[in-house]
């Protein structure tokens, strides 16, 4: 599951136990990315905190299925396959077609996302590719060059969110090691509406 020590949700107690319980999927189930957090539980509340807002609130302007489609790039460019195969789980359920999600699948695990994605999208994953792999090339001018696309600002502010978060939680899972064994693939805190909801399902 991971390389350092985790605590099962029936171990939990105190402020630990409390999160648990607003994190938990079906049969108190704890996502492995979550659980890592148990020796320091107020890096949990960091964590959900930040994934919330980028890509399951309410004020978010670009469709979830993009924002989904960007993180799966990410993990998908830092070899992060946890992540990977979570997020193209919910990806394939927001897209809610079997033949779109394996052709994106297909762009994405041959570094060709140009068949997928056109004009202002194809133009968000290649700035998620740049702010990846290179982010000390990023210039201005790759900003303008999506404000040319059609994004507003508060758009590649929402981009730039979900491809930061995405770079944090892949070298959490890379570098301690967790693994999907025990998962539920694709959970996540769907309710948009209420960012105090943070219940899997």
């Amino acid at each position: 599951m991971s390389w350092i020590e985790t605590i099962p949700y029936q171990e939990a107690d105190g402020p630990l136990k409390k999160l648990y319980d607003r994190v938990k999927g079906p049969d108190d189930k704890i996502d492995n990315v979550l659980s890592i957090h148990s020796l320091r539980p107020h890096t949990l509340t960091g964590h959900v905190t930040l994934y919330k807002s980028v890509l399951h609130h309410s004020a978010n302007q670009l469709p979830k299925w993009y924002l989904e489609a960007l993180g799966v790039y990410v993990s998908h460019l830092n070899h992060c396959d946890y992540c990977f195969d979570h997020h193209f789980e919910g990806f394939s359920r927001l897209v809610n077609d079997p033949e779109k999600a394996a052709a994106f699948k297909g762009a994405v695990l041959t570094d060709s996302v140009e068949h997928y994605f056109k004009g202002a999208f194809l133009s968000g994953m290649r700035y998620a590719k740049r702010l990846t792999l290179k982010p000390k090339t990023l210039k201005e001018k790759h900003i303008d060059v999506l404000r040319v696309a059609g994004f507003n600002d508060g758009e590649i502010l929402e981009i730039n969110q979900v491809v930061s978060y995405f770079n944090y939680v892949n070298r959490s899972v890379v570098g301690l090691g967790v693994t999907t064994q025990g998962d539920i693939l694709g959970l996540s805190p769907n309710d948009n509406d209420d960012p105090t909801n943070w219940n899997h399902s």
